[in-house]
């Protein structure tokens, strides 16, 4: 029942006795007591509704809805970014929060790092996820997310399952060009382009497969003196601090690449010009290739993360986490994607 409908529901019952009461006492002193009793009762059933409605309001999360950024996006300026990160990180107060969990922050590194690497720059302090790209020269590689609770051992499985779905995507693109006849330019173009994907899938397979050197950003949580130690440390570009983050599934992180020293801009391709995204299924008649997300350039983070990371947990002996490899949002400014196959 809303507040309201209980209030019209006590003057119902309340109100008519009260008058006829009133108007039987003659008295004038008589009458002002009454009076005075009915103000009372009236003021303590207000006051006793409104808290039973405010007891009875639902409690939802406030922060549904809103995504929180942090990095950079198409344009920015490097330096500009760094500098900022480095106020914002000297800023935070020096006493820990008050839930005493930390701070989450963005730590990007100076160059891709191998896993066994990771852990003298982020072996002691608690880790939610990594960001990982094959640094193919002149190709624009797929940008992956990788969650990590236990540095190196959970960017290693991470990275042989990202190799596994490599692996797949290349042989749907050789599948895909052999289905391609004809011998036009429409047809020679279209079974280059997917004889490209399948070079490029391949070579992130082989790369990932082998712990490549291809991890470039962190996601971390510590406390704001922990924090600075860790911008302190060699290979450490920036630790960006996210104070306003609560949960790392309302949040969207778009670290920098190393390559990227003046403007967040897409690594140059010298690929063919489109990689077509193979969405049909495989024998059927092939079509005038599309922009694939590859070769898109996206100026916006995008305003949902795909799949939550799980929460960070400190360095040291834990349960084993099975790593679940997720898409990064083509959000960096840092390089799109290359495309899965159906």
């Amino acid at each position: 029942m809303r507040a309201g409908d209980l209030l019209r529901q006590l003057d119902q019952r309340l109100l008519p006795p009260l008058t006829r009461a009133v108007t039987r006492l003659g008295d004038r002193s008589a009458r002002s007591g009454v009076l005075t009793w009915a103000a009372v009762l009236s003021s303590a059933a207000v006051l006793g509704t409104a808290v039973w409605a405010a007891d009875d309001a639902p409690v939802g999360d406030r922060t549904v809805g809103e995504v929180t950024r942090v990095g950079v996006v198409d344009g920015d300026s490097v330096p500009g970014y760094l500098r900022s990160a480095a106020a914002d990180l000297a800023a935070l107060p020096t006493a820990a929060p008050a839930t005493g969990d930390g701070t989450y922050a963005l730590v990007t590194l100076d160059a891709y790092l191998p896993p066994q690497r990771l852990a003298s720059v982020l072996g002691d302090v608690p880790v939610s996820t990594v960001f990982g790209r094959v640094p193919l020269p002149g190709r624009q590689t797929e940008i992956v997310r990788i969650p990590a609770l236990r540095v190196p051992d959970d960017v290693v499985a991470g990275m042989a399952q990202v190799a596994v779905r490599k692996d797949a995507e290349a042989a749907d693109y050789r599948a895909r060009a052999a289905t391609v006849s004809g011998d036009g330019p429409e047809e020679r173009e279209l079974r280059e382009q997917y004889a490209s994907g399948a070079d490029v899938a391949a070579a992130e397979a082989s790369a990932y497969r082998t712990g490549c050197a291809c991890v470039y950003a962190a996601v971390v949580r510590a406390t704001p003196g922990v924090l600075r130690g860790v911008a302190a440390r060699p290979d450490v570009r920036a630790v960006d601090p996210a104070p306003e983050v609560y949960r790392l599934d309302r949040a969207v992180f778009t670290p920098p690449l190393p390559e990227q020293r003046d403007v967040v801009r897409p690594p140059a391709d010298t690929g063919p010009s489109a990689v077509p995204t193979p969405e049909a299924p495989v024998g059927s008649t092939p079509v005038a290739p599309a922009p694939s997300a590859s070769m898109v350039e996206s100026s916006e983070p995008a305003p949902i993360v795909t799949t939550p990371s799980p929460e960070p947990s400190a360095a040291g002996p834990a349960e084993s986490v099975a790593p679940s490899v997720t898409t990064s949002p083509d959000a960096t400014g840092a390089g799109p994607l290359t495309p899965s196959p159906s």
